[in-house]
């Protein structure tokens, strides 16, 4: 084994300025979620396509969603496989191509659509989230392709779309399409720990809640004459966040963090001049549930309050859910994915693994709801979502390392 891992390490090492070269070129493509305000990962995902025919995969084949939202009408999914010594089981390794808008500009130092290197790290919008996961697998098949060696089992690429927004158009819809089978395993770069120790398999639920409160407009000198709806929606805000978290309070400490989260997000425009007082009030909860509880709970209790702010405001308020997801059952700790892949970052980092939930919405969960297993790990800064986002191009080559080894595990 000390053989093939020196053999690896040094091909890593050869390829790393090739992937790196490629995962710029891609960055420098914007590929914002139309969810939020972008055009979509058409144009990235076409360059993506164009480097993959150069690697001489076994498949390489496009499942398009149509989206009318975006110029080309679809949303790219691209699928690549290297055949294994198996062929009745595929191996999948899975990134998205798609990134959340760059946020506050002034946060940034660099502009985030323009890849900056920079003392060993990559800094762009997308650059870890999920950059680094693309530019993982391109150096696994590399590294595989380079020293001939073949995969265990089926290995299995997807670039997929969507996934900060929910992955209808993306691993949802593959799903949905028959693209993974019963018996398959996969492993989704989309979440870590700095030292690459943890390995997710377990979800939250997931629900994302619109409030609307709809009040009465008026002039802000003469306020008694309107009802304002942005104070009544401050108001209930805090209310949800405290009941919430008070009545939904149990703890479970496999989870990152152990408890729900009901955190109050984004914020609508309300009106555009200061002396407007707002007859109408828009915002937004992501509530991140531990699966012992029920959804339906947490929705039953936020109209019950919802109600009471109508009576006691002479408010009328619509609450929408913009996302709902009841988190399928774990990725069994025994399971053969999660120990082949622990067994793989002991020998290439010597690291122990250690095994986590997370608060949710990653695409293994489409994996798991169909029982295929399927586990989240890479190694991470998690600057995901946030200015100056980057990542190490150390990291790139180290989780290239582990999935090389993996895909020869039996």
């Amino acid at each position: 084994m000390n053989e093939i891992l020196e053999k690896i390490e040094k091909a890593s090492r050869s390829f790393l300025n090739d992937v790196v070269k490629s995962l710029v070129e891609l960055l420098e493509i914007p590929a914002v979620n139309p969810s939020a305000g972008g055009r979509g990962e058409a144009r990235r995902a076409e360059k993506l396509e164009n480097i993959l025919r150069d690697f001489n995969l076994d498949r390489l084949f496009r499942v398009d969603a149509p989206d009318e939202r975006v110029e080309e009408g679809i949303r790219p999914n691209i699928i690549g496989v290297i055949y294994g010594e198996d062929k009745n089981k595929t191996l999948w390794l899975v990134a998205h191509i798609d990134t959340v808008p760059e946020g506050d500009i002034n946060l940034w130092e660099t502009n985030p659509f323009k890849p900056v290197l920079k003392n060993g790290k990559i800094y762009a919008r997308g650059a870890e989230d999920n950059g680094q996961a693309i530019a993982s697998i391109l150096l696994t098949v590399k590294i595989l392709k380079h020293l001939n060696l073949t995969p265990r089992y089926n290995l299995g690429l997807v670039f997929a779309s969507d996934e900060e927004a929910g992955s209808k158009y993306g691993l949802q819809y593959l799903v949905e399409k028959g693209v993974f089978k019963e018996g398959d395993e996969a492993v989704v770069l989309d979440y870590g720990a700095p030292d690459g120790s943890q390995i997710e398999v377990a979800e939250k639920h997931l629900l994302w809640l619109k409030f609307t409160v709809y009040g009465v407009q008026a002039h802000a000198a003469f306020p008694h004459e309107g009802v304002n709806a942005h104070r009544i929606g401050v108001r209930l805000i805090s209310t949800l966040d405290q009941l919430l978290h008070e009545k939904f309070n149990i703890v479970d400490h496999i989870f990152i963090p152990p408890i729900s989260t009901f955190e109050p997000t984004k914020k609508e425009t309300n009106v555009d001049n200061v002396n407007t007082v707002p007859g109408r009030d828009v915002f937004y909860f992501d509530c991140r549930v531990l699966p012992s509880y029920r959804l339906e709970d947490i929705i039953e209790t936020v109209n019950t309050v919802c109600r009471s702010f109508e009576s006691m405001y002479n408010v009328k308020i619509d609450v929408e859910e913009s996302l709902k997801w009841s988190s399928p059952p774990p990725t069994p700790p025994e399971s053969p994915i999660v120990k082949k892949l622990s067994e793989a970052i002991k020998l290439s980092k010597n690291v122990e693994a250690k095994i986590i939930g997370i608060g949710g919405g990653t695409c293994a969960a489409f994996f798991r709801a169909k029982n295929i297993p399927a586990v989240v790990w890479s190694t991470l800064d998690r600057m995901a979502h946030k200015p100056n986002e980057y990542c190490k191009i150390e990291n790139i080559r180290g989780d290239a390392e582990v999935l090389t080894l993996l895909s020869l595990i039996s």
